[in-house]
């Protein structure tokens, strides 16, 4: 078996040569200094940690049934109050709706009053 090519390496001083396309020079540097594969590797980290916690919380859920019985029952009881409360809100939101129409047109017929006492045709 032959061993695979390696990339090929930028002659010593060529990083004066300026960015490539995607704003980076040889050294893998964007054009404002950061370090894109390190900065790539950190946010790796991050999410593999994220994973790793996540797994964690599954497998302590599966191990507890009683508690994850728990948690839905808490879930849907706000479930229950989030939907009361937006029932709630929905119907204000309509009477309101309902009020501002209202206000509006008798806000349209006192400016028509009051041009027609001032002599202005109307519009």
């Amino acid at each position: 078996m032959s061993e695979p090519a390696s990339p090929p390496t930028d002659p010593p001083g060529d990083d004066a040569a300026g960015p490539d396309s995607a704003g980076h020079d040889s050294a893998g540097h964007d054009s404002a200094g950061h370090d894109s594969a390190g900065d790539a590797l950190r946010r790796l980290d991050a999410a593999l940690l994220q994973l790793e916690a996540a797994v964690a919380r599954r497998l302590e859920a599966e191990a507890n049934p009683a508690d994850v019985e728990a948690e839905r029952a808490i879930m849907a009881e706000d479930r229950a109050r989030l939907a009361a409360a937006l029932d709630a809100a929905s119907a204000r939101l309509a009477e309101v709706e309902t009020v501002a129409d209202t206000v509006g047109r008798r806000l349209e017929r006192a400016i028509g009053t009051v041009e027609g006492v001032l002599g202005r045709p109307d519009p």
